[in-house]
């Protein structure tokens, strides 16, 4: 082989290990587009409107001064929860940042960061039910309002009572507010904000739990960019901000050192 054939393959190579590099820097991928793309679903206290339109909580904020820190812009995308793994590998969003759960299927489907809050899933029902169902056995003939494709939905298969999958936890509180469904399943931080006295479910309380877990973001499998999220939010929780964000959405008790 003539070196003129040597150095053609060679260079060949080093073009398909560039390329192949390009592909798999999830990083510079989001850099070059100037956006970071983030999969959310209506979910008070991590992501919801204010009264002027705009995305907060304190996932949404945090999620905001990442791209920030990494020189491009946020663009907050709702999706169908059911659908995130989906979504997360067609590219129509580059992250799933939204009080996610770091369950094995999204373990194992997602290059996750590393967790940074805890919760649990929580039964929610009509305040004037309370005395009629003391435990979670009395509880076995009810519809549970759940949010398809949630870590809740499979804690209520797990015990298997009847799992009734709506479009977002939002809705299921909707569900049993109307009597439509007997009751729900949602996020330990999203019941403390949306449940009870002084909020829209004045009628509702929430009572036992039904796990203990732990909240991550997501991104593509192999994406680098669950390493860059590990550091910001290291370095987020050493200067304390991260820590001022949370006690702006009242979860800083829930929030694990970074």
């Amino acid at each position: 082989m003539n070196l003129k054939r040597i150095s053609a393959l060679v260079l060949v190579c080093l073009m398909a290990v560039s390329f192949a590099f390009a592909e798999e820097s999830d990083l510079a991928y989001v850099q070059g587009k100037g956006k970071l793309v983030v999969g959310i679903t209506d979910f008070e206290p991590m992501d919801y409107k204010n009264a002027e339109g705009e995305w907060i909580g304190f996932d949404a904020d945090l999620a905001r001064a990442f791209a920030e820190s990494l020189g491009v812009k946020v663009e907050f995308t709702e999706i169908d929860w059911d659908n995130k793994i989906l979504e997360l590998n067609g590219k129509t969003i580059d992250c799933v940042w939204n009080g996610m759960t770091l369950t094995d299927e999204v373990l194992s489907s997602m290059e996750c960061s590393k967790a940074y809050a805890n919760n649990a899933q929580v039964i929610v029902i009509p305040a004037d039910k309370v005395e009629t169902y003391p435990d979670i056995a009395s509880m076995s003939s009810l519809n549970f309002a759940v949010e398809a494709g949630s870590a809740g939905e499979a804690e209520v298969s797990a015990i298997g009572y009847n799992a009734v999958p709506v479009s977002s936890q939002a809705a299921t509180l909707m569900e049993v507010s109307a009597g439509t469904s007997d009751a729900a399943v949602i996020d330990a931080l999203m019941a403390a904000a949306m449940v009870g006295e002084g909020t829209s479910y004045e009628n509702l309380t929430y009572t036992f739990s039904l796990n203990s877990e732990e909240y991550g973001v997501g991104f593509r499998k192999g994406s680098d960019l669950a390493a860059a999220l590990n550091d910001f939010m290291a370095a987020a929780y050493a200067d304390g901000s991260m820590m001022t964000i949370a006690e702006t959405y009242g979860v800083q008790a829930a929030i694990i050192p970074q």
